[in-house]
């Protein structure tokens, strides 16, 4: 059983622990899990997925990002039916005529055929040879380890399916692809990433990854809990009747908050990072059914402006007038300067007065 791991960023997020999650389950019927850490292939570059090519890393970098990996894998993996291989193994070792042998394989009307290099070849935007080159090598990945089954997420589709046509090229019985539907994170849109910063880390304190799991819309949470969870058909029917017959979002996202931080964690701190946050949301006496406002995360907004736009206040003179006062808190901070710009990263909350509130969402 193969799965390609991505040394970019040493935190393991929720959407890679979907797949991981079924790769444990192929353990548990007698499979061996090879993962292949794309030391090499980090060097170029993955373009996957992108709109650009992705800066590569140094090995310094790899070694680096490596070194929490295990322990946060075997979180999910058996540990004894595990193996890791590092692809510099294989790919360090080709000579530029091997190189050329394994570029004669695949076509560039072929390689074109991903969505990322498509859509940069129509835009006119540059792709230099090198980032055809990383599928090629991810592709040959299979060929090293003779993979009898590929695990990804359904982005990844292409780049195991080259693995199959250089398997057969090889002389290899090529290796069944299963993909895993992809989590989107915390921005609601983008699945989840450490390239886009949307994710929730495995490894994250209880507090940080109970509230991260909060603030997730409303619409993704019967989807965390199928793919985070691993809650079957019947259970999420049965959730899906309590949101339909008018119960709070809210309760059902404390139960999943919950449970990830107890899958993670551990039952004791799972349910006193649900007290504390349950706290936090009694001492500010915040409603269950605050309004939400989205603004482009990591873009600056001016405090008055933010305020009129998302219909906290009447006109822009009241907004400043009330900040004067120190009538503003955002995240339980008091705000007096009507003058600043604020960017989010993360969900906050607004409190103007007594009973006026507002959720900000970054997107």
């Amino acid at each position: 059983m193969k799965l390609g791991i991505d040394p970019t960023s040493p935190d393991i997020h929720l959407g890679f622990a979907v797949v991981l999650g079924k790769l444990r389950e192929f353990q548990e019927l007698g499979n061996t899990a090879v993962l292949i850490v794309g030391d090499f292939t980090a060097k170029i570059g993955d373009p996957s997925g992108r709109s650009k090519t992705r800066p590569p890393l140094s090995d310094e970098q790899v070694k680096e990002n490596m070194k929490s990996y295990k322990r946060q894998i075997f979180k999910i993996l058996d540990e004894e039916k595990t193996e890791f291989r590092y692809n510099s193994e294989w790919l360090s070792k080709l000579t530029p005529s091997d190189i050329v042998k394994l570029a004669s394989e695949v076509t560039i009307a072929r390689l074109l055929q991903r969505d990322d290099f498509e859509k940069r070849y129509k835009e006119e935007q540059p792709i230099a040879l090198h980032e055809f080159l990383y599928p090629l090598f991810q592709a040959y990945d299979s060929v090293a380890v003779k993979a009898d089954i590929e695990l990804g997420g359904t982005d990844q589709r292409w780049n195991h399916l080259l693995g199959r046509d250089l398997q057969r090229s090889f002389g290899q019985q090529p290796q069944v692809v299963f993909l895993m539907p992809l989590l989107e994170g915390l921005d609601g849109i983008n699945k989840m990433s450490k390239s886009y910063n949307n994710y929730i880390g495995i490894e994250e304190p209880p507090g940080e990854q109970f509230g991260k799991v909060m603030s997730i819309s409303d619409d993704l949470i019967l989807r965390y809990y199928e793919l985070c969870l691993s809650y079957n058909k019947v259970s999420l029917d049965e959730l899906k009747k309590r949101l339909e017959s008018g119960e709070n979002p809210m309760n059902l996202k404390l139960d999943l908050a919950e449970g990830i931080v107890n899958l993670y964690h551990s039952d004791k701190d799972a349910k006193n990072a649900r007290k504390e946050f349950i706290g936090v949301f009694s001492r500010e006496e915040i409603p269950l059914d605050v309004e939400e406002f989205y603004v482009n995360r990591n873009e600056g907004i001016w405090i008055v402006e933010l305020l009129d736009n998302a219909g906290l206040v009447n006109s822009r003179g009241e907004a400043r007038r009330l900040i004067e006062q120190g009538a503003l808190k955002i995240d339980g901070e008091k705000i007096t300067d009507f003058t600043l710009n604020l960017s989010f990263e993360t969900k906050s909350i607004i409190k103007l007065g007594k009973k006026r509130f507002l959720w900000v969402i970054p997107k």
